[in-house]
């Protein structure tokens, strides 16, 4: 836990080195801070606040105790400082006589990744993937120039396994670490995935020279198609892909080959992944606009999803689930980031409906100004997140940690060089951070530490920390936004 901190910083220090979500108060409500805040700040509920079962929920999992939260009649609403927190805990206020699970998240999610950046490594070529695994001991970076490096965080960020790709069309667009962390598999622009041996002695896996990369082949009677999205199963058991034919494949390891093929939308599918951990649903987001969800026990016609999701105006470029079969966001085109809970969902989508009156394409093109106040007249999402940038390329977005911060924000990288942090109940802004020189398409959020890791297409890998490391972060670089055609 990185609770250490505390004793160590000034309270002057920290306070100031906050997110614009730290309000510092007083220990007990109604009193007044020493250090320059007064306690009664009012906070109103934002316009375009979540009203809606996550937003307890996310409460629930990041919310302090409810004797620290409850409002006193009288009183206005003020936020519940860390150093209340801690004098709680003293007084055993909540009768634990420790920090709860939610307690734990409602401090640690406090102090966001804001600080630097730091620099992990710079590359000639452009990032397209950055990823930490599921206990965060592993960092991976994929580049544009057939380049994936795996870097041991525990170890100063030593290169542990640097793999040259194999059968590299324009760029690796996906990987995806298995659960035990033995193994990787990375797409490219074609039909096959390949699976790479991450625990084997050599640092350096070029492929069919120093070590086998085992193709995993997904259409024996089609080699015209792409794979943008990948991702194992949760016990590691199968993969699933999107395609840029239409289509959601699933490859299962055990059996080594192909289990179930799905015409799945009218266009390509960016972004796929299990819902849960049973892998029966799988959620895809396509360029037709749509999310849908399969689930596996029970088509009831061939290729017929269990439900469609509308809302987005322009295709959808990335999803990531909540992980509990029920919640997931997408990223669009549109410029937005939708919420959705797939209880809302449709038997079929609406048809006839088109939008544009425009001519428009996001690889090289800015999105029309007539366009940013259309709304979808069915949308069935349950919050939109807007003020980043989805141009030139399929960006990504996630919800936060569930250990540190309880799932309390939803993070995503843009085409203007930034990193977007939106808190999911309130739906505002809450950080942004500045360095790059370039569009960013993935980022990723350390699983236990305030750390977050950006790659972009200026060729550098940064991290994001509070409180820092106590080096001097990178200055400042002059934004360059690239105007060519990409995937």
């Amino acid at each position: 836990m990185y609770f250490d901190f505390l004793h160590s910083e000034s309270i002057e220090d920290m306070g100031y080195s906050l997110s614009k979500l730290e309000v510092e108060t007083g220990l007990f409500d109604g009193s007044s801070s020493n250090h320059g805040v007064a306690s009664s700040v009012h906070h109103d509920r934002p316009a375009n606040y979540l009203d809606h079962e996550i937003s307890q929920l996310t409460k629930l999992r990041s919310g302090p105790h409810e004797t620290l939260s409850r409002i006193l009649p009288g009183k206005k609403e003020v936020p519940v400082s860390t150093f209340k927190m801690l004098a709680a805990r003293e007084a055993n206020i909540s009768g634990r006589g420790r920090f709860s699970k939610a307690d734990c998240c409602h401090v640690l999610s406090k102090y966001l990744p804001v600080s630097g950046p730091w620099i992990v490594d710079q590359m000639e070529t452009r990032a397209y993937v950055s990823q930490f695994s599921a206990d965060g001991s592993l960092f991976v970076a994929a580049f544009q120039g057939s380049h994936i490096r795996i870097y041991n965080v525990e170890r100063g960020w030593k290169v542990h396994k640097n793999i040259h790709a194999k059968s590299l069309r324009w760029t690796v667009t996906d990987t995806s670490l298995s659960p035990d962390q033995r193994h990787l598999v990375y797409a490219t622009m074609s039909p096959i995935v390949h699976i790479v041996d991450v625990g084997s002695a050599a640092t350096e896996s070029v492929a069919n020279i120093t070590e086998i990369h085992d193709g995993l082949l997904l259409s024996a009677d089609n080699d015209d198609f792409g794979i943008f999205s990948v991702k194992f199963s949760t016990e590691g058991r199968e993969v699933v892909a999107g395609s840029s034919d239409d289509a959601i494949y699933v490859y299962d390891l055990e059996l080594n080959k192909l289990s179930l093929r799905i015409s799945a939308h009218n266009s390509d599918v960016n972004s796929v992944c299990f819902a849960d951990e049973s892998g029966h649903l799988i959620y895809s987001g396509s360029d037709d606009n749509l999310c849908k969800v399969w689930d596996r026990r029970c088509f009831r016609a061939k290729e017929k999803p269990a439900g469609v999701l509308m809302g987005h105006l322009e295709g959808v470029t990335f999803l990531d689930s909540r992980g509990d079969g029920r919640y997931f966001i997408s990223n669009s085109k549109d410029q937005s980031i939708k919420l959705w809970d797939i209880r809302k969902m449709s038997s079929h989508a609406a048809r006839n409906i088109w939008f544009r009156n425009y001519e428009w394409d996001y690889r090289w093109m800015d999105y029309p100004t007539q366009a940013r106040d259309v709304k979808h007249p069915y949308d069935q999402s349950i919050a939109t997140y807007k003020g980043h940038s989805v141009l030139r390329t399929l960006i990504r977005c996630y919800f936060s940690p569930e250990y540190s911060t309880g799932q309390r924000y939803i993070y995503t990288g843009s085409h203007d060089a930034c990193i977007y942090i939106y808190d999911l109940v309130s739906g505002e802004q809450v950080a942004k951070l500045q360095h790059h020189r370039s569009t960013i398409r993935d980022c990723s959020w350390h699983p236990t530490y305030p750390m977050l890791v950006s790659s972009s297409w200026d060729g550098d890998v940064v991290k994001w920390e509070f409180p820092g490391n106590g080096e001097a972060p990178l200055p400042p670089k002059r934004k360059q936004i690239r105007r060519r055609h990409f995937f």
